[in-house]
């Protein structure tokens, strides 16, 4: 075998790895987002900072594609075995955040370790629940009442150290991932209603004394967007205003008034949901909600074909948590949600948060039982 037999055999090994289903409809939403963030960033008139955001945008991606395919080749019983040393490294980063994190738009949410600018919230998003998954598949199952408050202690203390940055949406995330594990595992309905009973009950006490002023008005704004439209209920007002006048079919692409004319805030972020609303409209809508869910679908069942009991877990959990994703930041920009800084997942600008997605989605296919030949249907 000559070296060109050699790497192609290499990238056919790798490739193989990967779930064509997945990887297609990843794509598609890849380029939809695109086209939208160029969109957003008004990258069309050319000016230097708009041009920015679209290059690092494409180098974050190619950063995280490499991310994807290398991580699929990982096998479950190794991703098993670190998962606790993952764990505790992210625990111990989120600490230093509080330590000595870099401040960013009033909160500390960043590290800066030689020139290299990164959220150690986004690795939990991935080691909460490789570690709770792992906890689990250790277990017998469905799990006793004690292992599953040492489950939830190990969903509490990383989403504790992310709520202190503060970083809301995150911890929401990243407490969902936990939760997940637990659910799949086999947790008692009595548990789940217990719990749930529990949530509502301190919910009072979490919004006075637990939230910070500018989360409790975020939490009032929903009640009554209108009541500050220029305040506090801005960025709500605003979007709802884009989507609603986007129509059936939109404005057309880069034709969009509130992005263009710089009435949506954190268009290229949090908001781009409203930006796609306004220029495709409600057709564009049900359209990129379907593959949304598609892909969530394809999660779900390239979960089920895991190899083991960690497996299983994992990639459900992870399945699942993407759908979080989906419906807390579409429900933010439609105004049924507080506003809390989800991104729009794989649509959104964002480095961290697109490496640890195309991670996950890594990590989604490469847990599941193999077959000969190139992907899997």
């Amino acid at each position: 075998m000559d070296k060109t037999d050699g790497l192609f055999g290499a990238i056919f090994r790798l490739l193989s790895r990967i779930d064509l289903v997945m990887f297609m409809a990843l794509l598609i939403l890849l380029s939809l987002g695109g086209l939208t963030l160029y969109s957003a960033s008004g990258a069309d008139y050319l000016s230097g900072d708009n041009m920015f955001i679209i290059t690092r945008h494409f180098i974050h991606l190619g950063l995280a594609a490499v991310i994807m395919l290398l991580v699929a080749q990982l096998p479950s019983n190794l991703l098993n075995r670190v998962s606790v040393w993952i764990y505790l490294i992210g625990i111990i980063l989120l600490v230093l955040v509080i330590i000595q994190g870099t401040m960013g738009k009033g909160a500390q949410r960043w590290l800066d370790l030689g020139g290299f600018r990164f959220q150690p919230a986004e690795i939990m998003k991935l080691a909460v629940p490789m570690m709770v998954a792992s906890y689990f598949s250790h277990k017998t199952l469905p799990p006793r009442f004690w292992n599953i408050l040492v489950a939830a202690i190990l969903v509490a203390v990383p989403m504790g150290l992310i709520i202190k940055q503060p970083d809301l949406g995150t911890a929401l995330l990243v407490g969902s991932a936990g939760f997940f594990v637990i659910y799949f595992a086999g947790i008692a309905w009595k548990w789940l209603i217990g719990g749930l009973i529990a949530v509502i009950g301190a919910a009072p006490l979490v919004f006075f004394y637990g939230m910070h002023p500018y989360q409790q008005q975020r939490v009032l704004t929903l009640l009554d967007p209108t009541a500050d439209r220029l305040g506090s209920g801005y960025h709500i007002y605003q979007s709802t205003i884009a989507i609603g006048s986007g129509g059936v079919y939109g404005k057309g692409w880069l034709n969009g008034d509130q992005s263009r004319l710089d009435f949506l805030p954190e268009r290229h972020t949090d908001f781009i949901f409203a930006v796609f609303g306004e220029e495709f409209g409600l057709f564009g809508n049900v359209l990129l909600l379907t593959i949304y869910l598609f892909i969530i679908w394809r999660g779900l069942m390239l979960a089920a074909k895991g190899q083991d009991t960690f497996s299983r877990l994992l990639g459900g959990s992870l399945s699942l948590t993407f759908f979080v994703y989906l419906f807390v930041n579409t429900g933010m920009v439609s105004g049924i949600l507080p506003v809390v800084g989800v991104p729009l997942p794989l649509v959104s600008y964002g480095g961290t948060s697109m490496v640890t997605l195309m991670a996950a989605f890594g990590l989604l296919m490469g847990l599941r039982k193999r077959k000969k030949g190139y992907g899997s249907f």
